[in-house]
């Protein structure tokens, strides 16, 4: 048991003991830097318990605790706050238990059920853009946090790779191509991208010509001549027209080989891919039993339905009238196959973001009314997007940040900031480059995985690469310092054992005790899937350790066991960083 949980079972104890009641829980907080002490019962909620003044409550349970748990050196009340000092030996065996354990802070794989965690999902129509990567860093950084707390995960997306949109694309390029293809300039992605675009801008001009024509704007919307003719490819493609599946295929393939150099630069993958082609049809099939069921309805004009009004929601439809599926058919049809691809699968993480909550709402309350016990375990990772200071982006007017274009940019800043600052010149230029890289990157990962997940972010790189405050290189430099520190301590005993008889600076136990957080913190992190309590528990025990660093000497030192905890505890530091780092997707320098 950790100290919180001795606590929490002894306070119980002395609730029963002293006022012959039963205390439920026992609500704990840290202890207030302005107060002596290391962790701090709250009084107050005992009071619907136990009738009485709390600061009179608060000594008669610390009176109890200093006489039963050992580990209770002293304790101080101040109003309804009990503030209880906790012994060194009892830090010292906590760090001698835990300075040589590589896992720390992580569990092996006890769930049998695994979970799903699916992110990216990108459209075949255009590249992956800033909003894509907030997406990837959230879903492989909550992968890996599940990973770390005891649980089995697959890794998967849902490529769009048919739909309206994608033949805008197709029939742009149809009309305006004149054959171009790739090259090592035009990555794949980009060149469809450019015809999306393209699309857009005459849709845009037709719906202009035909409301100067006299025609009502709605139906200039829906009467572009351009527009008609990707209705017409799209239904070609479900009909298995040669021509159009022969240009489809030629086309996506352009772009997935474009998305795996993007995947690959920004550092995340997947178990298992999933296509919108081949899953579709699926959930037309299960829609059209859930038809014959009475799940669904069919609409005068064949469009089928499913009522959710008593749910407090409304009409949703599944397939449009002329049979073509919708995104809620595929989104059925794929979480179906998943589970049949996985039958130890428990429960499904979308990441999505928050302009879809409506459809996951649709989609869960669906999956139940379907009949299928596993869509209790579904749950959507919903976020906020991402701003620029020039504001919105916009896919259909070319006004989209490309991930490749961002991973550059973040990698040629850290380049400027970092030779502004003098730090690299005992290094070659292969290894500045591979730095700036790491720096860079770890910048956009840090600066986007601190918020909780459910914020808009206004993302502004030249802050994020600032070597000071809450930053990856920030967090990045202080490792790289550690490391400095133990390549100099060539005769210190990592394994030696610390006696528990040795007392503590002030800045050592608060360091241990923030060490002393990061089991609890992974767990947290999973149960909320947020990657955000990972990054800014790191910068606090980075804090904490630069507070550390500036107030006791490590390598100076005299006394040798003194100076054999701090190189040790400095060690242990720098592995919590990296292991930390490593379940938001971040690598950590050993220089900088």
């Amino acid at each position: 048991m950790n100290i919180q949980e001795v606590l929490s079972t002894k306070v119980k104890e002395a609730i029963s003991s002293l006022y012959s009641v039963v205390l439920p829980t026992v609500e704990f907080q840290p202890t207030r830097k302005d107060f002596e002490g290391d962790i701090t019962v709250v009084v107050f909620p005992m009071l619907r318990i136990v009738k009485g003044n709390p600061v009179e409550i608060g000594n008669a349970v610390g009176s109890f605790l200093v006489d039963n748990v050992k580990e209770v050196s002293a304790f101080n009340v101040v109003k309804g706050f009990l503030n209880i000092s906790i012994s060194d030996k009892y830090y010292l065996n906590f760090f001698n238990t835990i300075k040589n354990n590589a896992n720390y802070g992580t569990v092996e794989e006890q769930d049998k059920k695994a979970v799903i965690v699916e992110y990216s999902s990108p459209n075949t129509n255009k590249p992956l853009h800033l909003g894509h990567i907030r997406n990837n860093l959230l879903g492989y950084s909550v992968s890996e946090i599940l990973k770390a707390s005891g649980k089995k995960v697959y890794k998967t997306q849902i490529i769009n790779d048919r739909g309206i949109h994608i033949c805008k694309s197709m029939v742009a390029y149809v009309k305006f191509g004149k054959g171009e293809e790739p090259s090592e300039t035009l990555k794949g992605d980009r060149l469809v991208g450019n015809y999306y675009v393209a699309f857009d801008k005459v849709y845009k001009e037709q719906i202009k010509q035909l409301v100067n024509e006299g025609v009502d704007i709605k139906a200039a919307e829906k009467e572009a001549p351009i527009l008609l003719e990707a209705q017409k490819m799209l239904r070609k493609w479900e009909a298995g027209d040669t021509e159009v599946v022969a240009l489809w295929k030629k086309m996506n393939a352009w772009v997935y080989a474009g998305f795996d150099i993007t995947y690959k630069n920004l550092g995340v993958d997947f178990d298992k891919l999933y296509y919108e082609s081949d899953t579709y049809l699926l959930g037309k099939d299960v829609v059209a039993d859930g038809l014959r069921k009475g799940v669904f309805f069919k609409k005068d004009d064949g469009s089928v339905w499913i009522d959710l009004t008593d749910e407090g929601l409304d009409e949703k439809i599944v397939l449009r009238s002329d049979g073509t599926a919708v995104y809620m058919t595929q989104d059925i049809g794929t979480a179906i196959q998943r589970v049949t691809d996985h039958p130890d699968v428990g429960g499904m993480v979308y990441t999505v973001g928050n302009e879809q909550d409506y459809h996951f709402k649709v989609l869960f309350l669906l999956l139940k009314k379907l009949g299928f016990s596993w869509a209790e375990s579904l749950y959507h990772l919903s976020y906020g997007m991402v701003d620029l200071p020039s504001g919105k982006m916009k896919s259909r007017e070319g006004t989209v940040v490309d991930a490749d274009d961002l991973i550059a940019d973040m990698t040629a800043t850290a380049e400027k900031i970092s030779k502004e600052l003098g730090k690299l010149e005992e290094y070659n230029e292969d290894e500045k480059q591979r730095l700036y890289r790491m720096i860079g990157l770890g910048a956009l990962k840090y600066y986007i995985l601190k918020v909780d997940p459910k914020k808009r972010i206004l993302f502004d790189p030249e802050e994020s690469v600032d070597f000071q405050g809450n930053t990856g290189p920030f967090i990045q430099y202080t490792y790289a310092r550690i490391q400095s520190i133990l390549r100099k301590a060539t005769s210190i005993g990592f394994n030696d054992t610390i006696p528990d008889v040795l007392v503590l600076h002030p800045k050592e136990k608060e360091l241990l005790k923030q060490i002393q957080l990061f089991p609890e913190t992974v767990l947290l992190a999973a149960e909320n899937y947020s990657p955000a309590l990972i990054a800014n528990y790191t910068y606090d025990l980075v804090k904490e350790f630069n507070s550390f660093y500036q107030n006791v000497s490590i390598l100076g030192e005299e006394d040798e066991q003194k100076k054999i905890l701090r190189v040790q505890l400095s060690k242990k530091v720098g592995e919590v960083i990296a292991s930390a780092f490593k379940l938001l997707g971040i690598s950590v320098p050993q220089r900088m």
